[in-house]
């Protein structure tokens, strides 16, 4: 078997100095991987907010000048329309959500389109949903449960972009098996 280069490397070789600039201001920020973790969106987000990054990953996402903590989380609303929570939630993880407010940045494809401050009590129906379930399931933690594109704009504070229009939804076109590398 013979691999060869595609002819768009030229295209991406070209552009790469950019990408490479993006990535030092990431640093800057603290942010050692733009395409990790969502990173290029949560510089976005963090410069958008002036706000930092708050290192780790057990605690609060980012901070700001005033030292308010928050938890961030982004959503491509043309692949889904929840936000991702948490892998393993549980009492100790909804105690930590409680006691900052989330930050809910809204993408369609890598475009921001808004993004939506919620406080704790604009939460607290999500947190007595799950504390009820973890309770109910004898103590499982919950896989990831999602918080919908849809509640967070009809109830959160929008601070910055424009409402995004949910009507609208760009199609997919269909792909072949991406080897482990399709969007989470």
């Amino acid at each position: 078997m013979k691999l060869k280069n595609h002819d768009d490397l030229i295209i991406l070789e070209e552009i790469w100095p950019q990408i490479q600039l993006y990535q030092d201001l990431a640093s800057k920020h603290g942010i050692y991987d733009i395409f990790q973790d969502n990173g290029g969106k949560l510089l976005q987000v963090l410069l958008a907010l002036n706000l930092k990054v708050l290192p780790g990953r057990e605690g609060n996402d980012a901070i700001d000048e005033s030292g308010v903590e928050y938890e961030l989380k982004s959503v491509n609303i043309d692949l889904t329309k929840g936000f991702s929570t948490h892998h393993h939630m549980n009492p100790n993880i909804i105690k930590k959500y409680r006691e900052v407010p989330w930050i809910f940045a809204i993408y369609r494809n890598i475009s921001l389109e808004a993004i939506y401050l919620l406080n704790p009590e604009d939460m607290e129906v999500f947190y007595d949903k799950w504390e009820t379930k973890w309770n109910d399931d004898g103590g499982k933690d919950i896989n990831n449960p999602k918080i919908p594109v849809k509640y967070v704009i009809s109830t959160g504070n929008l601070i910055f972009g424009k409402e995004p229009d949910l009507s609208k939804k760009q199609k997919k076109k269909q792909t072949e098996d991406l080897a482990g590398f399709e969007p989470d």
